[in-house]
């Protein structure tokens, strides 16, 4: 086969590896949403038009962890000094909520609102790229990660700590981290037992583990509801969707609802409004 043979099929082959390649490059539109979602394979931001979240005023039983981060997001969005913030604890009690509800109250009364901006667990080791891009936006971003945690074969909060504090470059001054997680120290406890059991200096491995939340220097804790937090929350939701129910129903009901699923939480109480108002043919928009 001659060169002149071959050149059309390596054509055709640089082509088909062309379109599968990700998508890389072009200019980031920051103005197409006040959301977005970072998509790792290609490098790219997508708006989100409209983001699921609770209004601030429903979020019932977590008062002083909500003004404590509406504060330093306030702070942030001034441009005034603040911390990057933990906010960790028991499962459904409203900690991702939290953040998305503070994101809207900051943005209510400005002309230039603050960016969200979330990054799956799973994308952290590209999260030095997605600075660079809200770097050079010059918009200010609240970077959020849902979940976060660390399992014993995981190496990436390595990069994560360079990111956050302690690297040559740092996170850029318009961007701040906010990250939620079941773990206080965002490892497994048996992750950090096996570095001090295999360890030649156990404490300066426990250490290296335990550094990575001390990169946060605002840390919230959330924990399980009391019953009538939980029905505060349940009564709150069934006024400002306007349901048709007693009050002494309601609490029946609810309490009813928790003990099915052995827990109560601000997203078991959602769960029970969601039913409730699905059986009343009403929405909750």
């Amino acid at each position: 086969m001659t060169d002149q043979d071959l050149k059309p099929i390596l054509e055709r082959i640089a082509g088909a590896l062309e379109r599968l390649a990700p998508a890389t490059g072009g200019t980031q539109d920051f103005t197409a949403a006040d959301a977005f979602v970072w998509q790792a394979d290609s490098q790219r931001l997508c708006p989100i038009k409209r983001v699921n979240r609770v209004e601030f005023d429903l979020l019932k039983g977590i008062e002083s962890q909500a003004e404590t981060l509406l504060g330093n997001t306030r702070q942030f969005s001034d441009g005034k000094p603040a911390n990057n913030a933990l906010l960790w604890g028991a499962r459904g009690t409203g900690k991702s909520s939290l953040v998305k509800a503070v994101h809207a109250v900051v943005n209510a009364d400005r002309d230039d609102p603050v960016l969200l901006v979330e990054i799956h667990r799973e994308d952290i080791p590209t999260l030095p790229r997605l600075l660079d891009i809200l770097g050079d936006s010059q918009r200010r971003a609240v970077l959020f990660c849902d979940d976060l945690s660390f399992d014993s074969d995981d190496a990436s909060y390595k990069s994560l700590k360079a990111v956050l504090e302690g690297g040559v470059e740092g996170r850029p001054d318009n961007v701040i981290f906010y990250a939620t997680s079941n773990r206080r120290h965002l490892m497994a406890r048996d992750m950090i037992e096996n570095e001090r059991s295999t360890a030649i200096n156990p404490a300066e491995a426990v250490e290296e583990k335990v550094s990575l939340s001390d990169r946060f220097g605002l840390w919230l804790g959330f924990h399980n509801l009391d019953q009538a937090t939980y029905f505060d929350i349940c009564q709150g939701y069934a006024t400002r969707y306007g349901l048709d129910i007693s009050a002494k129903d309601l609490r029946a009901e609810a309490l009813e609802w928790s003990m099915t699923r052995g827990a109560r939480s601000g997203r078991v109480a959602w769960q029970f409004i969601q039913d409730l108002a699905g059986k009343q043919g009403k929405s909750l928009d």
